[in-house]
């Protein structure tokens, strides 16, 4: 997603929609982020917040240079009426980013199960399902689709902010070094026999000006802070030891939360 901020004209305005403290951080200075919720978040990032329904977006049309939806229209009641909003308010050559939940994988399944549904009111089994909604009520052109993998963040101890429900015990109570190695072993399960059990969902970009997001598929997404990164970066930038002398680990260079290093591999679709 970052290389859509990257890319925008200076002055251009960003709407992170269904936000909570921040879907993705900006480090442009020449860039207004607006941040939109039904509640204001525990802790703020950057940007300005805004409390305001997504299917009643209190903005005017053609405000917004790139609308964000980071997982969040699983989210939302009223998803046509959402959706439709984006339309409105994002410029007619502006762009947008989509990502969901393949409510088929087994990180959603376990989302749903753990929260008795996580407020996951919309389920999404096929990228044509989205592609088609968001095209048909927001008119903007379908550019990429990106298969996303899972992070079991919303395992992780270090990512409660309320005491989570008794059934993280049967996932050592959200231990991170237990999370990254059953990571591990469902991406090496993915890589060696094709499966998808590691798979999370997927990234769409919309929009009718062409932008220079990469669509590359990350295997390795941080355990912690869900930051997906490719192998060549990891090893540049978060040196690879070996644990036990056998196993390639790493500490996220965006959180510093532990995870063993899977080889990159072309999942199958």
């Amino acid at each position: 997603m970052l290389p859509l901020i990257e890319n925008l004209p200076p002055g251009a305005r960003v709407l992170d929609l269904g936000a909570g403290p921040g879907s993705f951080r900006c480090e442009r200075q020449d860039v207004t982020v607006v941040r939109v919720d039904l509640e204001m978040p525990h802790r703020l990032g950057q940007g300005s917040y805004v409390l305001g329904d997504a299917a009643r977006l209190p903005f005017a049309p053609a405000s917004f240079d790139l609308v964000v939806s980071n997982h969040s229209l699983e989210h939302f009641t009223e998803l046509d009426a959402t959706v439709r909003e984006i339309g409105r308010v994002v410029k007619p050559d502006g762009l947008l980013y989509v990502a969901v939940p393949n409510a088929a994988t087994l990180a959603d399944r376990i989302y749903r199960w753990l929260g008795r549904g996580g407020g996951h009111v919309n389920p999404f089994r096929a990228p044509e399902e989205v592609a088609s909604l968001v095209t048909r009520f927001t008119g903007l052109p379908l550019r990429s689709t990106t298969v996303l993998f899972s992070s079991f963040s919303f395992l992780n101890r270090h990512n409660f902010v309320t005491p989570p429900p008794r059934r993280i015990a049967l996932f050592a109570f959200g231990n991170e070094l237990f999370l990254a190695v059953s990571l591990w072993i469902l991406r090496g399960l993915d890589r060696r026999c094709g499966t998808g059990l590691s798979r999370y969902g997927w990234a769409f970009r919309f929009g009718n000006a062409a932008g220079t997001e990469t669509t590359e598929v990350w295997i390795n997404v941080c355990v912690r802070c869900g930051s997906g990164h490719s192998e060549p970066y990891l090893t540049k930038f978060a040196p690879i030891r070996k644990l036990a002398g056998l196993f390639p680990a790493y500490r996220c260079p965006e959180c510093g939360g532990f995870n063993f290093l899977t080889p990159e591999f072309r999942p199958r679709e």
